[in-house]
């Protein structure tokens, strides 16, 4: 068994009780593969998923969702992308989403959560698509807004919401991004009508839409959001936010989360259909900047406690060289 540097959460209060340490990475079992990471996307899920964590047994737990890599062992009957991208091959570039354990140099899991990579698809952005890009498609699919209908989305300029805006404008479902002043253009780029936030921030919805509101998406949870939303959209089922749990029971609101079932198998399901778009060049992915794994904790104060327009990526060396890769699929 070999050993590889991962981050680790020894607590539950916070950035400071994440350590790096040297983890052992299991031969990969009947289904399973390892991948040396080349890349992990930074999410504020991160640090909340720890924060939220109580039983100590669960210590040291695992952290990060999103990789990209190269398989470097495969088990027996290990197939990729729930089946569908046919058998694990060692050397093949992969992408996995809902994986446990990303903030690593490899990592041994289930060969049914990564997907074929094309050779047009860099690390980074593959890293830095899934866990953004499956919360946008669940808020545009929840919404049920079609061709020609408006919604209003909060928080438009953030990794799922440039997503949301891009996955929109293929469905022609026209959306009215609200973001800071200096993030207009980045909303326009996308798809989006962009309006800022601030004082009379309803009216100015109200001003730029080519019709009735059909639903409102909530990526940033602040007060004037959950205001704005109230006034504009009347059936409280089309008020969807993945930002403002307390907000959504006090009103009666939808919130999504991917822990709930429903959520987590609609996530499981488009992740090979959004790495598809990623690679046809009908999807990007912006870095806003890229971190070394001994960096995590800087990477991950800056999104969950800072905030970043864009996606963060950890860039990962991969594991020793001596741990040579191996194929146990026919053992």
């Amino acid at each position: 068994m070999t050993t590889a540097a991962a981050w680790m959460a020894h607590g539950f209060t916070g950035l400071d009780d994440f350590v790096l340490d040297q983890r052992a990475v299991p031969a990969p079992g009947p289904g399973e593969i390892t991948v040396a990471i080349s890349a992990a996307g930074v999410n504020p899920a991160d640090l909340k998923h720890v924060r939220r964590a109580a039983d100590p047994a669960l210590l040291p737990m695992p952290i990060g969702y999103e990789i990209a890599g190269t398989v470097t062992a495969v088990g027996p009957g290990a197939r990729l992308g729930c089946g569908t991208d046919g058998p694990a091959a060692l050397g093949r570039r992969v992408a996995a989403f809902r994986v446990h354990g990303g903030y690593a140099e490899a990592l041994t899991f289930p060969a049914a959560d990564a997907f074929v990579l094309a050779e047009t698809v860099d690390d980074e952005s593959a890293a830095g698509l899934l866990l953004a890009g499956c919360t946008a498609a669940e808020l545009l699919h929840r919404c049920g807004a079609t061709a020609g209908q408006a919604v209003v989305l909060h928080g438009a300029s953030g990794a799922v919401g440039t997503t949301l805006l891009q996955l929109a404008r293929r469905a022609g479902v026209v959306v009215i991004g609200t973001a800071g002043p200096q993030r207009q253009e980045a909303v326009r780029r996308f798809g989006g009508i962009p309006v800022p936030y601030g004082p009379g921030l309803t009216a100015r919805i109200r001003a730029v839409a080519p019709g009735p509101i059909t639903a409102a998406l909530d990526c940033a949870g602040t007060p004037e959001a959950i205001a704005t939303r109230l006034e504009l959209v009347a059936d409280r089922a089309r008020i969807i936010t993945v930002a403002a749990a307390p907000a959504a029971s006090e009103h009666g609101l939808v919130f999504l989360s991917g822990s709930q079932p429903d959520s987590a198998a609609f996530r499981d399901g488009v992740r090979g259909e959004l790495l598809h778009l990623l690679a046809a060049g009908a999807l990007e992915v912006p870095i806003a900047r890229t971190f070394d794994l001994r960096a995590a904790r800087d990477a991950l104060e800056l999104v969950a406690l800072s905030g970043s327009h864009g996606k963060v990526v950890l860039r990962i060396s991969g594991p020793p060289e001596s741990a040579a890769p191996r194929d146990e699929s026919t053992r």
